[in-house]
């Protein structure tokens, strides 16, 4: 879930800044309450998640002789999926409740739950010598889940180092997947 956290000031000349209300330093408290956010961790069918909210990007300003008048602070929630995306916006906007800004939900989509019970999906998991994580990120599962269709996660790599200058596939582990799934498939 992404959501723009928005201060409004005053605009001035930075050489008379008291005759002005910096937008830009409304959302300071809004960047403590970000640093000092603890995370929610939630076991669901033996998968551990751990929530996250962070800053992503910040804007403001028109100069560098102008105090703002307006400033945007962007944050992603990622949510683990026992809550609804209801549960996630409710969760934004009560940490940022009582600030000098508003909350806007920019972008939203629904977890999916590990469903591990699921015949094929419990047959995956063996085949895989019964090793499960939770996946951090959204993927497609989602929509499957949404129509009531069993899917898992599944794939070689780190996923620590996602979206990473590190991002690589060894090829030891793409031979490692292809022969779980062979194994699995020919079941």
């Amino acid at each position: 879930m992404r959501a723009r956290i928005s201060a409004s000031g005053r605009r001035a000349h930075s050489a008379r800044s008291w005759l002005g209300d910096n937008a830009i330093h409304k959302l300071g408290a809004a960047l403590e309450r970000l640093s000092a956010y603890q995370a929610r961790v939630v076991d669901i069918d033996g998968c551990e998640y751990r929530e996250g909210l962070s800053a992503v990007r910040i804007e403001g300003g028109v100069a560098g002789n102008v105090i703002p008048d307006v400033a945007t602070l962007d944050v992603n929630f990622r949510f683990a999926p026992d809550r609804s995306q209801e549960q996630a916006a409710d969760h934004v906007r009560e940490v940022f409740d009582g600030l000098p800004v508003e909350v806007t939900i920019t972008d939203s989509a629904p977890g999916a739950l590990p469903g591990l019970n699921a015949p094929a999906a419990a047959a995956l998991v063996q085949a895989a010598g019964g090793i499960v994580r939770a996946k951090f990120g959204w993927t497609d599962v989602s929509r499957f889940a949404a129509l009531g269709i069993p899917a898992v996660n599944f794939g070689p790599g780190d996923p620590n180092l996602a979206h990473t200058r590190e991002e690589h596939v060894r090829t030891a582990q793409i031979t490692e997947v292809t022969a779980v799934l062979r194994a699995f498939l020919e079941k």
